[in-house]
């Protein structure tokens, strides 16, 4: 027959594995990918599936483990001490404090969560189903707990909030960017998730092209005329407007106007323009980029013109504006080049004021803010509260942006020197 010696090693050892378990299953459930158990859950994985439905429950699965963690770990606790004193009297219990701190640092602790943090996925599938039961079985008591601790924290103050969507997007948004930080592949694969998620924050009003630069033909010229300016135009799709820019009454598809040039036998000035051109789609400018592209999809559109609040035109977008949004500038062999970002031999830029905030961001990871204006001369304006003088200079972030030239109330061209940072972590300026 076993001595009670015996069997309270016996009872010791597996109050351990148990804790190692529990300790375990805590690190690889919190740390398993959500992600890619969604992923095995729609393949049909129902352990998957388990884990998902856990991590729906988190407070009640950490507090079912807290609360089984620390019943083995006190019960062996218990079994040591009362062991220790029974063979060292009253010495003993120093020797069962050492002892079983030890091991349940070393075997209950340090080893399981080492082992599942290596093993997330793989651990959190394994002891999904246990677990659950553990949940399940100590749901009553978890519950208690947690009312209890509700009342404490409303009796101290404090509200308890999730975060809800805001956090799971940082924690989304800090995902890529760790992603995008290990080589420059993982960088544009980061740069495209971002500009995805960015797509409702920003409005079609900051991507449009603006109406001094949109090409219009008007509906009173003759047919050859306005097939000759569609043709000398870079774009397919050009605005048909009659007496007033902003009486806009149609868009004119190249293609559509050269099947019908075709189907005349060259007699252009039979056709009849305004009957080629389709109906013009107007959009308000506070239209975030990624409803327009829902929009676009719907509709089979790949054109808008672009209006304010008064109805008054301000520009059009088009499904290429949002794309770019998100791979970058799309340029193709019709494309005219516009004066944009000029690099200068002392690593200076001379940037045209029309030139988006976003776009200077993207390309050399300035964190210019672009709440209160889409343009870098916007910026500018926006800071000054006035209309600079050529020669003027502004800080904005850390960058001195000079103005070189104005055209009217228009900040056309501007120099930005990014300031050299010291090493007590000031500003000095450029060699």
């Amino acid at each position: 027959m076993t001595d009670p010696l015996t069997l309270t090693v016996i009872g010791i050892i597996i109050l351990l594995a148990l804790s190692a378990f529990f300790s375990g299953s805590e690190t690889a459930l919190t740390g398993a990918s959500r992600p890619r158990m969604h992923q095995l859950e729609s393949e049909g994985n129902r352990r998957a599936g388990t884990v998902n439905l856990l991590h729906a429950q988190q407070e009640r699965l950490i507090g079912g483990i807290l609360i089984g963690n620390n019943i083995v770990n006190i019960l062996a606790s218990a079994l040591a001490t009362s062991m220790m004193i029974t063979l060292f009297g009253d010495a003993g219990v120093a020797y069962a404090t050492i002892a079983m701190t030890t091991l349940v640092v070393i075997f209950s602790e340090v080893l399981p969560k080492t082992y599942a943090i290596r093993h997330a996925d793989d651990v959190a599938i394994t002891v999904a189903r246990p677990i659950r039961f553990v949940v399940i079985a100590l749901s009553p008591l978890s519950r208690a707990i947690e009312a209890v601790v509700g009342l404490l924290l409303r009796l101290m103050g404090e509200k308890v909030s999730s975060g809800g969507d805001a956090v799971r997007e940082q924690e989304l948004r800090g995902a890529i960017r760790l992603h995008a930080d290990t080589n420059t592949v993982s960088a544009h694969e980061g740069l495209m998730l971002g500009g995805v998620m960015d797509l409702d924050d920003v409005e079609v009003g900051e991507i449009m092209t603006h109406r001094t630069d949109v090409q219009m033909v008007d509906a009173g010229l003759s047919a050859s005329e306005i097939v000759a300016m569609v043709l000398d135009c870079p774009f397919t799709r050009v605005p048909l407007y009659v007496d007033d820019p902003d009486n806009i009454v149609g868009v004119v598809h190249a293609k559509a106007l050269l099947r019908e040039v075709q189907s005349h036998d060259g007699h252009i000035d039979e056709i009849d323009v305004r009957a080629v051109a389709s109906e013009p789609w107007f959009v308000p400018e506070s239209t975030d980029c990624l409803r327009q592209l829902h929009e676009f999809r719907d509709r089979r559109e790949h054109f808008a013109l672009v209006v304010d609040e008064y109805g008054a035109l301000q520009g059009v977008v088009s499904l290429e504006d949002i794309i770019e949004e998100i791979v970058g500038e799309i340029d193709d062999e019709h494309d005219i080049p516009v004066p944009g970002m000029r690099r200068q031999t002392d690593d200076t830029y001379i940037v045209d004021g029309r030139v988006t905030i976003r776009d200077l961001n993207r390309e050399f990871n300035w964190n210019l803010p672009d709440e209160e204006a889409s343009t870098i001369a916007g910026l500018v304006l926006h800071e000054a509260r006035f209309i600079p003088e050529e020669g003027q200079s502004f800080d904005i972030e850390g960058l001195k942006i000079d103005i070189l030239r104005r055209n009217g109330n228009q900040l056309r061209s501007l120099r930005i020197t990014q300031r050299e940072t010291d090493g007590d972590g000031g500003d000095t300026p450029p060699a």
